[in-house]
């Protein structure tokens, strides 16, 4: 083989590996340096806008990574598998309650959950948790009494724990048939964590007097950070572009009017248009004054908060396509019946 040839092959090769190992950040950098080409001012803006949405997710998201890494460090991660076992009525509600009343976004659990999941925690009850977490927390409850009034955050939050409670007996039955076993990705959370829940190891609560204690916590620390970092930065980018290229009146136009159909529409709609928790209850309250049914307004909320960019691409980054498949039907069906209740309970 001629010198020529083993430098392209080695080129071809440092290539791969390259992508493989480092495609998020590529494709960050790619989709960057492109809308940089067409649209600089643009670019900068999805800089800004991206650098400013990590700000602000990241008490959440390193208050995450720390419990993460707290757990595996102390073994404490045997005590929380523990707390999502039991009967799966019991096991289910009590996750779903948990995610509607936590404090944590839907990136911010993404440790969490893939904790629970290495650790054999029941997919059940784990993506009871997943569903309910998004849509409502303690401040997003008062924020939305204060625009959309009472009745409709207390609708938020029913719906919140009612998509967990619905979408974790909707995987109960179908893991029951089969077809749901190992959701994790390879490599996402290793392999030995259904042995902490069959032979549970003592909590060592002081790990730090440990010195392979205190590495393993700050290696899964880092890992948790790089994982979250580099899922995120992506996920902001493409919001970002959404934003500019679908405004808000485009949604106004679209989820205008009342009826069965706009609740449908803004079931589907909430998906690709959806802002951001806090960003999207003022769109919410002026399209309600302008005539949008309210269950339109509560399926676009669900739907858009548990479907949103920076969710679902963190979310298939850490699953098996079909558990991603399941997670999208569950939140867009569970956003349409929500909807259909709360504007049946208002006409009523």
């Amino acid at each position: 083989m001629s010198d020529a040839n083993l430098t392209a092959t080695a080129a071809a090769g440092f290539a791969r590996t390259l992508w493989r190992d480092h495609r998020v950040w590529l494709a960050s950098g790619l989709i960057l340096a492109g809308v940089g080409v067409v649209d600089p001012g643009q670019a900068r803006d999805s800089v800004a806008f991206t650098a400013t949405a990590l700000l602000n997710t990241a008490p959440f998201l390193l208050l995450s990574i720390l419990v993460a890494a707290w757990a595996m460090a102390t073994g404490a991660d045997n005590l929380i598998a523990k707390a999502f076992t039991g009967a799966p009525a019991v096991m289910i509600f009590l996750a779903a309650l948990a995610g509607g009343l936590s404090p944590f976004c839907s990136c911010g659990v993404i440790p969490l959950i893939a904790a629970l999941l290495a650790m054999g925690v029941p997919l059940s009850a784990v993506m009871a948790f997943w569903l309910a977490s998004p849509v409502m927390d303690p401040s997003m409850f008062v924020l939305t009494v204060g625009v959309l009034g009472l009745e409709f955050a207390m609708a938020k939050t029913l719906a919140a724990v009612g998509l967990g409670i619905f979408g974790g007996w909707a995987v109960h039955l179908l893991a029951r048939v089969g077809g749901l076993s190992a959701p994790l990705r390879d490599g996402i959370g290793g392999g030995c964590g259904g042995g902490k829940l069959r032979e549970p190891k003592p909590v060592v609560w002081r790990f730090w007097q440990s010195a392979d204690r205190r590495a393993q916590f700050g290696r899964e620390a880092l890992s948790v950070a790089l994982f979250l970092a580099k899922w995120l930065t992506l996920a902001f980018l493409l919001e970002s572009l959404m934003m500019a290229l679908v405004p808000a009146e485009t949604v106004t136009s679209i989820l205008g009017g009342t009826g069965l159909g706009p609740i449908a529409l803004g079931t589907l709609v909430g998906v690709p248009a959806y802002l951001n928790g806090y960003a999207a209850l003022p769109l919410v309250g002026g399209l309600i004054e302008q005539g949008m049914a309210h269950g339109a307004g509560l399926a676009f909320l669900v739907a858009g908060g548990v479907t949103s960019l920076p969710a679902a691409i963190a979310v298939w980054a850490l699953v098996k396509p079909r558990v991603f498949a399941l997670y999208l039907v569950l939140s867009l069906s569970g956003a349409f019946a929500a909807g259909l209740l709360f504007q049946l309970w208002i006409v009523a």
